[in-house]
This record gives structure tokens, C-alpha cells and sequence, in this order.
């Protein structure tokens, strides 16, 4: 069966369609794995911190650091300006780029990602990620920080060891400015606090909750085994959220890559998490989206807008409640 459901997060319409799932190689299954050049050493391993610019913050344990953050050395953001727009004639607009760009490596063990971490060590890259954003926000000049983890060179990644990326702009990006109007504009409360009041009374698509966090395959989904954490607590900023919701969303994080992994093999992934402008607040509900790389976006996505999803998320909730319970 094939139906439309509407994302109220972003206002766009997702076709579900498990039919098309049959297609032979239907999924990416498999990661590729990153290869480094020969007798270049990885420049996240530990030993190789002169291969990177000096660490902004180091979260040690007894002399060995467990998370770092450092800048990027190829920045897509820099410099300390306010955002500025300039028109260059009838269809050239061009905007100042200023920001900061970080690079957040996750561990010291190259080959531990996510779903491999410890509750502890999944809860400090959380509470690293928060306090990080809390000191963009002291800058005048920046507007909103995006912080992602790319995973697998299908998602973006251009270094195998596991990493993500933090990055402060002097402007409010898109993607965000429309979540933002779909909050303003639904009426009900708080949409994402609505979603789990709703998704709890009908118990079809929730894979992991406990008092401070809720996990699901959204009803909207629009890639297959796609997932949307949310902590119970309302808050609109990642930056001021609390010690028990970051760490929390961290482990909760661990626990749903790690079922995913179970499910359907070792696939490359995308984590963006999304939170208010630095001053902007309600209407707004901080949250993690979970895109897995499990197909490809073909033509008929880029003309239209309207992604096509071959595994309804009810049934990819199942697959993932079992691999949560072995």
C-alpha cells in the first residue's frame, strides 16, 4: 500500500511506499569504510595531536582524553562578523560568512562510533555538545549553532575516526526557520511535545523511552529506519538543557544506532540536532534527527521535493524493538 503523510516539521510530504522496498538492492547496506593515505597517520588518534589545530576543550579521565574539540582547519565559517547582505545586481545576492567551525572527536578508539560508546562516554559528548553551544552563544555576532555527525563516507565523513562537527553562524539557516514557523504555526501546545503525548497513546512507532527522553520512527519518516529523539523536559535551546536531558539524549542515541546497527548492518548515518536560535525561544522543542543512508535519492525526490520511504516506520520500529531487546 502506498500513502502521503504529511511532516509537520517541515511542511513536506512524504510518500510511503513499502512495495518498492522488494526492488532488488533496494538498500546501501554497508558503510564504506574510510581509507587513510598510506604512512599518514590519523590526525584524531591519540599520539597525533600535532596534526591538528591547538584543543579548544579536552575532556580528560586520569591524563587520557576522552572527548576533544578543536577547530576546523578548513572552516566552512570564520571570522567574528555580523551577517550582511549584499545585492550585486538583479539575481546575484551575496551574504558575509563569518562563524566558527569545530571539530568534536568522539572518542580516542578509532574505531568507536556512537553505538559502540559507553552510557558515560555518550552522555560526556552530549554535555560537550551543549557547552560548547552555551559559549557560541556568548558571541554577539552569532546567531545559531548546528551541530551534526556525519558517519560514513555515504553521510558525508571524510575521516574514518569517529567525529562530528560544530558550527556557529551569524544567520539563522533555513531548515531551522522552518521548523520554527511550523511551531509558531501549529496550535496544540508544543508539536514535539504533542508527538509524544500522541505516539505513547498509540504505541506503534516508539523504540526507546525512559523519563527523559523518547525515541520513534516518526509517523512522518521519510528514509527508511529514520528516528527523532526528543527529551520529555519542553526546552527550546540544546545550550541550556540539563545535565539528566543531555546525557540521557546521548545514551538514548547509543542505544538507537546500536539497534539500527542490528537491524540492518553496518549503513552510514547522518545525526543533526536542532535547537532555537540563541535569542530566539518558544515556540521551539530542541531535538535529534537519525537519517540513515539506506538509499539513495533519486530523480524523482530532487524534482519534487516529495522523498519516497520503502519501510514505513511502523515497521521499522519493530525491527529495531528487536534488536533493542537482545
Amino acid at each position: 500500500m502506498t500513502e502521503m503523510r504529511l511532516d509537520p516539521l517541515s511542511g513536506r510530504w512524504v510518500v510511503i511506499s513499502s512495495a518498492r522496498a522488494t526492488r532488488p538492492d533496494a538498500f546501501v547496506l554497508h558503510a564504506q569504510r574510510l581509507e587513510h593515505e598510506p604512512l599518514k597517520p590519523c590526525p584524531f588518534c591519540p599520539g597525533n595531536e600535532e596534526e591538528t589545530p591547538p584543543a579548544l576543550v579536552v575532556a580528560d579521565d586520569d591524563g587520557q582524553w576522552q572527548v576533544r574539540v578543536i577547530a576546523n582547519k578548513y572552516p566552512a565559517f570564520e571570522g567574528d562578523e555580523p551577517f550582511v547582505v549584499e545585492n550585486r545586481g538583479p539575481v546575484f545576492t551575496a551574504g558575509s560568512a563569518g562563524g566558527v567551525h569545530e571539530v568534536l572527536v568522539l572518542s580516542p578508539n578509532h574505531q568507536t562510533s556512537w553505538a559502540d560508546l559507553t552510557d558515560e562516554q555518550a552522555g560526556l559528548v552530549m554535555t560537550v555538545i551543549r557547552d560548547r553551544m552555551a559559549e557560541h552563544a556568548t558571541s554577539t555576532n552569532l546567531r545559531y549553532s548546528q551541530a551534526i555527525v556525519n558517519a560514513g563516507r555515504e553521510a558525508g565523513a571524510s575521516v574514518e575516526h569517529p567525529h562530528g562537527q560544530l558550527l556557529g553562524m551569524s544567520f539563522v539557516p533555513r531548515e531551522v526557520a522552518e521548523e520554527q514557523a511550523r511551531f509558531a504555526r501549529f496550535t496544540a501546545h508544543c508539536l514535539l511535545c504533542t508527538t509524544i503525548e500522541s505516539e505513547e497513546s498509540v504505541n506503534q512507532r516508539v523504540v526507546y523511552r525512559d523519563e527523559h527522553v523518547m525515541v520513534l520512527c516518526p509517523y512522518w519518516s521519510s528514509a527508511p529506519y529514520e528516528m527523532l529523539v526528543i527529551p520529555r523536559h519542553h526546552s527550546p535551546h540544546l545550550h541550556t538543557a540539563t545535565d539528566d536531558d543531555v546525557t540521557s539524549v546521548g545514551v538514548a542515541l547509543r542505544k538507537a544506532l546500536r539497534a539500527l546497527t542490528g537491524a540492518i548492518g553496518d549503513v552510514a548515518y547522518n545525526l543533526v540536532f536542532h535547537s532555537a536560535p540563541f535569542r530566539k525561544g518558544d515556540p521551539f522543542h530542541w531535538h535529534v534527527h537519525v537519517v540513515p543512508k539506506a538509499t539513495t535519492r533519486a530523480g524523482f525526490e530532487m524534482g519534487t521535493g516529495v522523498a519516497i520511504n520503502i519501510v514505513p516506520p511502523e515497521m521499522a520500529t519493530s525491527e529495531l524493538l528487536s534488536e533493542l531487546d537482545r
